[in-house]
């Protein structure tokens, strides 16, 4: 052993090699001894190499996708014996929907707004286990709910700070949301007061809070494409003013409220209409008040077409639908002030339908300028009728009058 760099014999026996390479591959076998002799070689055992995996092909550190679109993010590794490669989302419990194809890579098809956020791929073997991680973004969607809201009590006021979320790639502002919390409520629901948040700011000063009262405190962002979810709610109370014996504050509670989007949003072609149908959240924490129908037309702006759908209806019947045209569909569940995240997004053409609903289009999809237009150049032309019909009369009876009196007229005679 004194001939090869880095290996030594420990007291109890064992051999330890500093770095293992081709030297060490081979059969080996150790006899004990002492004065009076030996018992014999142990059993033979064998020095195998094994590579741990490295990657072969790393993902980047961002991907940037539009939602609704296809994304395919590689991971691939090798090792001895083979790794195997797997994929998961940090901070992730519930399934995510990706997949993961036959060379490793991670497939989103189609992107949804729920698989924002940092994976993780794994290539394991029997040597060893290695990670990398990689952060997708999901554009086009409303903005994420933000994290860490604390409240700090001041004199009559509360300050509240924040974390923003993704922005769903569009610029996103901000409103604190507050309530007092009382224990005999005047009424069934009490209101919520909201305050807007100045451009760029992630912290709001709430002023002229009641003294020894609990407040309510969340946060919601917007951007161009709706209202994400509110924050988490946090419980705070001001302080009030110092007397002679000043009661212990009572401790901030945090409280977080869950209302998932509707799910498995589909629609079906009928003679009447456009059938959507659609489950209930999977979950909430607190009861359904309804649900708001949203739709638009050739990749327009969204509009709300129905906000007091039952809680307790899944499907509804949308008829009036224009011919030849491209509209998209999609759900969000009301609880009580909470909004849910819009549902997944249906599509309907109505390119080469056989059967149209008897009306082109419904009253409530065409828009009011185009609607007061169509009335009004139909009121012109009645009008235009009309006139026309009257002068082509009083025409007609005045050619009528000439004729007949030139019949009563005496005829002239000339003589010489």
């Amino acid at each position: 052993l004194s001939q090869l760099p880095g290996w030594s014999v420990r007291p109890d026996g064992s051999i330890i090699i500093a770095t293992g390479n081709d030297d060490v591959l081979g059969v080996y076998t150790c006899t004990p001894y002492n004065s009076y002799g030996t018992a014999g070689e142990s059993r033979p055992t064998r020095v195998l190499l094994k590579d741990p995996p490295a990657f072969t092909m790393r993902p980047k550190e961002e991907y940037f996708q539009e939602v609704g679109r296809e994304l395919v993010i590689p991971c691939t590794a090798h090792g001895d014996p083979p790794p195997t490669v797997t994929w998961m989302k940090v901070g992730s419990t519930g399934k995510s929907g990706a997949q993961v194809d036959g060379n490793s890579s991670l497939v989103f098809r189609p992107l949804i707004k729920e698989q924002h956020g940092v994976w993780e791929c794994t290539a394991t073997n029997q040597v060893a286990s290695v990670s990398t991680t990689t952060s997708v973004h999901v554009l086009g969607t409303s903005p994420h709910a933000v994290t860490n809201v604390s409240v700090l009590p001041l004199l009559l006021a509360a300050n509240i700070s924040w974390e923003p979320g993704f922005d769903g790639g569009y610029f996103q502002r901000f409103s604190v949301w507050y309530t007092p919390l009382v224990k005999h409520p005047p009424r069934a629901h009490h209101d919520w007061v909201s305050l807007s948040v100045p451009v760029g700011s992630q912290h709001l000063l709430v002023e002229n809070l009641q003294p020894d009262m609990s407040y309510q405190f969340s946060v919601l962002a917007q951007n161009k494409l709706g209202s994400g979810p509110f924050s988490q709610i946090v419980t705070s109370a001001p302080r009030g003013f110092p007397v002679t014996t000043v009661p212990p504050e009572p401790p901030a509670m945090t409280m977080r409220v869950f209302l998932s989007p509707p799910q498995a949003l589909t629609a079906n072609e009928t003679v009447r209409g456009v059938l959507l149908q659609w489950e209930p959240p999977a979950q909430f924490s607190v009861a359904l008040s309804g649900y708001a129908l949203e739709l638009r037309q050739d990749k327009g702006s969204w509009e709300v077409l129905d906000r007091s759908i039952p809680s307790t209806k899944t499907q509804v019947l949308v008829p009036g639908l224009i011919k030849d045209a491209f509209y998209e569909f999609r759900l969000v569940a009301f609880a009580g002030s909470y909004i849910s995240d819009p549902s997944n997004t249906v599509n309907v053409s109505t390119a080469g339908m056989e059967v149209y609903p008897s009306r082109t289009q419904l009253p409530e999809l065409l828009p009011q300028p185009v609607l007061a237009g169509v009335i009004g150049g139909i009121c012109f032309l009645s009008v235009a009728i009309i006139f026309s019909t009257m002068a082509a009369c009083i025409m007609n009876h005045r050619r009528a009058t000439r004729i007949q009196k030139r019949r009563q007229d005496p005829p002239l005679v000339f003589s010489p």
